[in-house]
């Protein structure tokens, strides 16, 4: 009988790795093989005062964040949300900083594929955009701020960043509306410990279940919703359903 050259590449890997799992194995009993929150876990956000927006700013994210996702009667919008809560914390800690990026340069301008290519850091970018934009609005709405203008006046100059018609002083405003929509669309899908998703709203209006143990039984199971509240990874003693 001719000899399968995978049945003996298997037959060899299995007696490579097996001997070795057997002097790691141990007997457990009468308790779990871990221990709940042993890791590190997320430092959670706390309600309080703005560490990076100040209040005039801040206002403006959150007539921004309500515009790129607005409340509907089943789901709250982005203010509600707490997006803007969610990027001035990202904004105030290590990925406003590029902490562990790369930021000798040089800096030229590049494919979306290529990533960040500037030599300003996302919290940089952010209040420059947001002067930009001030200035952007006073000058072509009569002297009204982007928080002054009604929904419509507010979409129109959305529409105006996302084409990179609306001429932002030294900002390019197709990048910053890319970063105001990454840092929306983060906080209302992020797990609530990060600062927004209140209530964990947007996993529940997509039905998604969060960091739960094990949801396997309802993996293919298609076009039904979840019937469990998800869970946060913040929330202590999680479990599964």
């Amino acid at each position: 009988m001719p000899v399968d050259r995978r049945e003996v590449l298997m037959g060899a890997a299995i007696g490579f790795f097996v001997p070795r799992a057997r002097a790691f194995a141990a007997v457990v009993r009468n308790k779990m093989p871990w221990r709940a929150d042993a890791a590190d876990p997320p430092v959670p956000v706390r309600d309080g005062p703005w560490q990076f927006f100040s209040p005039l700013e801040a206002a403006v994210v959150e007539h921004v964040v309500d515009r790129l996702i607005p409340p509907d009667p089943e789901t709250t919008g982005g203010k509600g949300a707490g997006c803007a809560v969610y990027i001035d914390r990202q904004l105030a800690g290590p990925f406003g900083k590029a902490d562990g990026l790369y930021r000798e340069g040089p800096f030229t301008p590049g494919t979306l594929m290529q990533g960040a290519q500037s030599a300003l850091t996302p919290a940089e970018q952010f209040r420059q955009g947001l002067t930009a934009l001030d200035k952007y609005c006073r000058s072509t709405r009569a002297d009204r701020g982007f928080a002054e203008l009604d929904a419509a006046g507010q979409d129109q100059v959305l529409r105006e960043l996302e084409s990179g018609s609306a001429a932002l002083e030294g900002v390019s405003a197709k990048d910053f509306f890319r970063l105001l929509l990454q840092l929306t669309q983060e906080g209302f899908f992020a797990d609530p410990v990060y600062g927004g998703n209140r209530d964990m709203c947007g996993w529940k209006m997509i039905g998604f279940p969060g960091a739960r143990y094990d949801y396997r039984d309802w993996v293919l199971r298609h076009n039904e919703r979840y019937p469990h509240p998800p869970v946060g990874i913040g929330r202590p003693g999680r479990t599964g359903p």
